[in-house]
């Protein structure tokens, strides 16, 4: 087996890790939203969007570094790093797009004693 077919290989099992990151995600914050709703736990609609919103972060973060790999790896041409530069422009921006909508922060703003607080609310609730 040589280098190239290895890191192709490497590339698309993280693209899979990134799709599974997304559609378990996706599962776990409809079936955490349905059990706080049958139990009248607040807060779910909030909940549930931070919690998808996290998943589909860390799915995009996984999908990005798939294409970075087999890109720069396996095609290293000028055509296939313009394509790619353009994919990470376009998932940069829906990641910031995603922190802002969950965090109400941007990605480089630290983090305040208010998100700490709420953080910590969280925790307890989810324990409750």
């Amino acid at each position: 087996m040589e280098f190239g077919s290895v890191i192709a290989m490497v590339g698309e099992v993280i693209d899979i890790l990134g799709v599974i990151a997304i559609v378990v995600g996706v599962l776990y914050a409809s079936i955490d939203a349905a059990l706080r709703g049958l139990r009248r736990v607040s807060p779910v609609y909030t909940r549930f969007r931070r919690v998808l919103g996290r998943a589909i972060l860390l799915g995009l973060e996984l999908l990005v570094a798939a294409d970075i790999i087999k890109t720069v790896a396996v095609t290293p041409t000028l055509d296939s790093v313009v394509v790619l530069a353009i994919i990470v422009l376009i998932r940069t921006f829906l990641s910031w797009s995603l922190e802002l909508e969950v965090s109400g922060r941007w990605p480089w703003q630290k983090r305040g004693a208010a998100d700490v607080e709420v953080d910590a609310a969280d925790a307890r609730a989810e324990r409750a």
